[in-house]
């Protein structure tokens, strides 16, 4: 079996505290509600009449549910079947404290060896700017097995150019491991709980100011900016430190990323449960057109030497 990396999933409940608890429970399914996900992917997230933003707009309530339905799904019981069925040999997981933290991840390792766990750090309450010193538990987390640090702004409620964020980068760039973000604007939260999240964060010119300001740290834009992948290409081309993951972008889209980005630097990636593996492998094998070289570029190689793994 030809060896994957899927760079970029989630365990666990990662819109609310105590979403590790998910992570263990047996018999999950999800929930019979309508999911535009599942449309986007049986047309392998192309947008030929260029409406993805104005559907957004439109149905972005039933996308949310859709999106809060698979989540509800992060079990590794699921996770694990996932990788199964799709023949990935290795899984991301990548946490999103205070919901889903690097103790849940490394718990759930220890059961699945697949599992590549990355850290994270906790901002609540550093709105300010302020941020305790998390060098030593990023030290500690690295030391139990993190291959990277994850960055979700939008979630965590705060932009990747904060001291906070910038503290945390500085704190993690001596291990010489990947910092991954969430890159594009998005929503999770629906009604009332819409205040936990804050969407405008998602926007490539931030996550332009971070790799700027820190040219020896090797950054990977989760996502390749989502709707935003134009900007993403135009803000982030001419940064050597920028790898891409390839979640929800179209075999066309990925076909510019490598051009754009150089074929050493786009990896695999599907965002499980927000999407699904098998799509997002067909939209690899469409986009590589027979390439085999170029396939286990994106499906393994370049992931594994950006995170230490063996094959």
């Amino acid at each position: 079996m030809q060896p994957i990396i899927d760079a970029h999933g989630h365990l666990g409940d990662i819109l609310y505290p105590g979403g590790g608890e998910l992570i263990g429970r047996l018999g999950v399914e999800m929930a019979d509600v309508f999911d535009p996900a599942s449309l986007a992917e049986r047309q392998l997230h192309r947008d030929p009449l260029h409406l993805g933003k104005l559907a957004y707009r439109l149905f972005a309530r039933q996308i949310t549910r859709g999106e809060r339905a698979r989540n509800a799904t992060a079990t590794l019981e699921n996770f694990g079947r996932s990788l199964d069925e799709s023949q990935i040999s290795h899984g991301v997981c990548l946490p999103i404290p205070p919901h889903v933290g690097f103790a849940d991840l490394a718990e759930a390792r220890s059961k699945d060896p697949r599992i590549v766990p990355f850290t994270g750090v906790d901002f609540t309450g550093s709105e300010d700017g302020s941020l305790e010193d998390p060098t030593a538990q990023l030290a500690a987390d690295v030391a139990a097995g993190a291959r990277g640090l994850k960055l979700h702004p939008i979630i965590q409620k705060i932009p990747l150019t904060s001291p906070a964020t910038r503290a945390a980068v500085d704190a993690f760039a001596p291990h010489g491991l990947p910092v991954l973000f969430h890159c594009g604007v998005s929503s999770y939260y629906l009604g009332a709980e819409r205040v936990r999240q804050e969407p405008r964060y998602g926007a490539i010119h931030y996550a332009a100011e971070l790799v700027r300001d820190f040219p020896a740290v090797r950054f990977i834009a989760g996502h390749s900016g989502l709707m935003q992948v134009d900007q993403l290409m135009e803000q982030l081309a001419g940064f050597s430190n920028v790898w891409v993951d390839t979640s929800f972008q179209s075999p066309e889209r990925i076909g510019l990323l490598v051009q754009t980005f150089g074929a050493d630097r786009v990896l695999f990636a599907s965002d499980w449960p927000y999407g699904n593996r098998p799509p997002a492998l067909t939209i690899i094998r469409e986009a590589c057109r027979g390439d085999h070289g170029l396939e286990r570029q994106i499906l393994f190689s370049n992931a594994a030497e950006l995170m230490g793994i063996d094959a």
